[in-house]
């Protein structure tokens, strides 16, 4: 049985922007062994794909342990940059499908291009090589809760950098609006982010039984993302969350423009993601400038409006989609 060892040792909103092409190649090679490396955390969401027979936990490409005889093929998923073609070469494939990178002029590949959305990106790669992917697979099964928070509005206050962290009292006043409408609320994060969280919690008058963040694991939060009827977030994980499960979003982006990784444009009518239109740094140490000026009146329109909408009564992939605002 050939071996084909694929790198994505990312982030959760990663690992769901290569869903399809994770799925093309399974559709492609239903002989082979697909094994994924990815960080370990994720696996419970990897199992939801249902297209890799192995997982290898990998926090990043350096972290990557391969024990396996030779792949037939490598499929670099990782991103630009070389740290991932350098573990991919020690594992000795008969072949690896990537972009072209300068520091491996022998390797062959397309060129890559920095605004093209991540789905797009994954998706062309593996057509390069003839393989059809269909970037509207991106849909996943939702898993069962444990404790349902159905029809919730679930307000995710984390970002993977301060850079992309709406600020607490903005999310406060979005709670209150929420709360005086008569809505269960509930906020999500991660362990790191509780402390945060209660402090928005205690703003907002929103019983500390409501903070999930920091008490549920990642198959929990999938599930109450999954049954909420809006989730409001920035450009994190659980934005990705939930166009893989239909649930209807706001969306507060910056400094990241929505087309880089916002829901795919194809998905029309159900998210509005709300930008500014300002490039910024990512991973900078405070909130970015355009995500600062996206102000609560934006996003508390933007929530009545996707709440106002009729609940949507059918499964699978028309109930998602996307409407772009700028503001400012």
């Amino acid at each position: 049985m050939a071996v084909v060892l694929v790198l994505r040792a990312r982030g959760l909103g990663d690992l769901l922007t290569a869903v399809p092409a994770l799925r093309a190649l399974r559709r492609a090679r239903p002989g082979d062994h697909i094994a994924l490396a990815a960080p370990h955390r994720l696996k419970p969401i990897v199992d939801l794909v249902a297209s890799v027979d192995e997982m290898i936990p990998t926090a990043g490409p350096a972290g990557m342990r391969w024990d396996g005889p030779s792949p037939a093929l490598a499929v670099n998923l990782h991103g630009s940059g070389p740290e991932g073609l350098v573990e991919l070469t020690r594992t000795r494939p008969d072949r690896i499908l990537t972009y072209r990178n300068h520091a491996f002029p022998e390797l062959p590949g397309p060129e890559w291009e920095p605004d093209m959305h991540d789905v797009d990106r994954w998706c062309h790669l593996l057509e390069t090589d003839g393989i059809t992917a269909d970037r509207r697979n991106l849909g996943l099964v939702p898993p069962v809760a444990t404790t349902s928070h159905k029809d919730c509005v679930a307000v995710h206050i984390g970002a993977g950098a301060p850079a992309r962290r709406w600020p607490p009292d903005r999310f406060a006043a979005v709670i209150r609006h929420l709360l005086v409408q008569g809505r269960e609320v509930v906020l999500t994060g991660d362990e790191f982010e509780r402390d945060l969280a209660l402090g928005i919690a205690a703003r907002a008058g929103l019983p500390v039984s409501r903070v999930l963040a920091g008490e549920q694991n990642l198959i929990e939060l999938a599930a109450t993302v999954a049954e909420a009827a809006l989730v409001v977030s920035g450009d994190t994980g659980v934005a990705h969350l939930a166009t893989a499960f239909g649930t209807r979003t706001v969306l507060l982006f910056g400094p990241n423009p929505p087309s880089r990784s916002g829901p795919p444009p194809h998905l029309l009518g159900r998210h509005v993601v709300l930008w500014a239109g300002q490039l910024g740094d990512p991973d900078a140490a405070t909130p970015d400038p355009g995500l600062l000026k996206i102000g609560v009146t934006e996003v508390v329109n933007a929530v009545d409006k996707q709440l106002s909408k009729r609940p949507w009564q059918g499964t699978g992939m028309d109930r998602r989609g996307q409407q772009y605002r700028r503001v400012g």
